[in-house]
């Protein structure tokens, strides 16, 4: 007998005593019909992928086991898979999906927009700007460093080294210019956050 004309029970069984063939065979015979069956519940094509083939290593498994046993038709046993794993599917976004904030959690530390809308960068640029010139009210010596310090990107190590200063006296140049700036925008009554 052919082996493409047996049954799904004697494809088993050949599978079973060796022939890795046989269920190739079974589960191309039934990929159609168990793929339209998994996707009318789900709705999405490459998820129904994922659970068909989920379907057929948990057969597999379960064959290998010796955990089958022949009453009834194959491929209902195997849509009776699948449907618990598209249960298990559900389950596990239905658990998933009702996630509350609480004091030890909140779901804002997982999700941020990072793209910037133009008001915000309309905004930064302003501000950007009226720092800039605010800038040229300090000393010389606290412009320079804060300067190299935001402009630059430099170290503040690197910043003593430019200026021969030391590292503390670099720190405390920022400080102060950062605490004249406050000062500075104070007086004018700008709306900028240092």
């Amino acid at each position: 007998m052919s082996i493409k004309v047996k049954s799904d029970e004697q494809l088993i069984s050949s599978y079973l005593a060796g022939s890795e063939k046989s269920l190739n065979i079974v589960i191309n015979r039934h990929r159609s019909r168990l793929l339209y069956f998994i996707v009318s519940k789900v709705n999405d094509i490459s998820l129904a992928e994922d659970i068909f083939q989920d379907t057929y290593i948990k057969v597999i498994n379960t064959l290998k086991r010796g955990m089958y046993n022949e009453q009834g038709k194959f491929i209902s046993w195997v849509t009776r898979i699948a449907h618990n794993l598209i249960i298990d599917y559900y389950r596990k976004i239905k658990k998933n999906k009702f996630v509350r904030s609480n004091e030890s959690y909140n779901i804002f530390d997982f999700v941020s927009d990072t793209e910037q809308s133009k008001e915000d960068l309309m905004i930064n640029e302003r501000i950007s700007s009226e720092l800039k010139l605010l800038i040229n009210y300090l000393p010389e010596n606290q412009k320079n460093v804060l300067k190299m310090r935001f402009y630059s990107n430099m170290s503040f190590a690197e910043i003593a080294e430019s200026q021969n200063l030391s590292i503390n006296t670099a720190l405390g140049r920022m400080r102060y210019a950062l605490i004249n700036l406050r000062k500075i925008i104070k007086s004018k009554q700008l709306s900028i956050d240092i």
